[in-house]
């Protein structure tokens, strides 16, 4: 599941690029080329290290031709950012879908699969966050950033009221508790990762952070030791 989080070119349908005919679907098909090419030289050196010019070669394009798809460096990182919440949210939809394993087993998996994704790509993400954070901080007040935090938020609240429903939560605190309790544990786990320790895995940290939040919880988890 780790490369799925990385290639986001697909994820990208419905930022500007759905249209009809063999005209329209060669300029779709060149959007998707360019953002592609974009997102690969941000991991490779950051988003600041990266100019139009070489999205444009990478892509096979001329400059002008990413200028007419995006106007400007900022449309494309906001593009590939909001292509990043999307997939968040498409996460989120999945583990919901998901009605055969435990939550605990689903919260466990959204934090292994967003740590091990984002650990091979730390250039990248590093630019990602800070956009995120741009979006979801009320820059864009009403916009898609809040919007995406708030159904990010709804999803978790679901999946989490679920697991309580099947008695496999506690219900000493509300779903909407534990589900900002939640966000807030993933994504300051992997903004302290990004930016001021890097110094081990995230996977594993995110792996450690999941068993903070589950492990006040979880119904029928043994009890730390029990078994020596």
């Amino acid at each position: 599941m780790v490369q799925p989080y990385l290639r986001l070119g697909s994820k990208f349908k419905g930022l500007g690029f759905q249209m009809t005919g063999k005209r329209e679907k060669n300029r779709e098909d060149q959007g998707m080329r360019i953002l592609e090419a974009a997102r690969d030289l941000f991991a490779e050196r950051g988003f600041d290290e990266v100019t139009m010019a070489e999205i444009a070669d990478r892509a096979g394009v001329a400059r002008a031709t990413v200028f007419n798809h995006f106007g400007s460096k900022h449309a494309l990182v906001e593009a590939i950012t909001e292509g990043v919440l999307v997939f968040y949210e498409q996460m989120l939809d999945s583990a919901l879908a998901d009605t055969e394993r435990s939550t605990p087993d689903l919260v466990r998996e959204l934090f292994d699969t967003m740590g091990a994704g984002i650990e091979l790509a730390r250039r990248f993400y590093r630019g990602v966050f800070r956009e995120v954070a741009k979006l979801q901080l009320g820059f864009d007040e009403g916009g898609p950033g809040q919007r995406s935090r708030e159904a990010a938020l709804e999803q978790i609240a679901k999946l989490l009221a679920r697991g309580q429903e099947r008695g496999e939560l506690s219900r000493d605190h509300s779903p909407g508790d534990l589900a900002y309790a939640m966000d807030s544990l993933s994504h300051g786990t992997i903004i302290h990762w990004l930016y001021d320790d890097a110094s081990d895995s995230l996977r594993e940290r995110m792996r450690r952070s999941a068993e903070v939040l589950l492990g006040p919880v979880e119904i029928g988890r043994p009890a730390p030791g029990a078994d020596d």
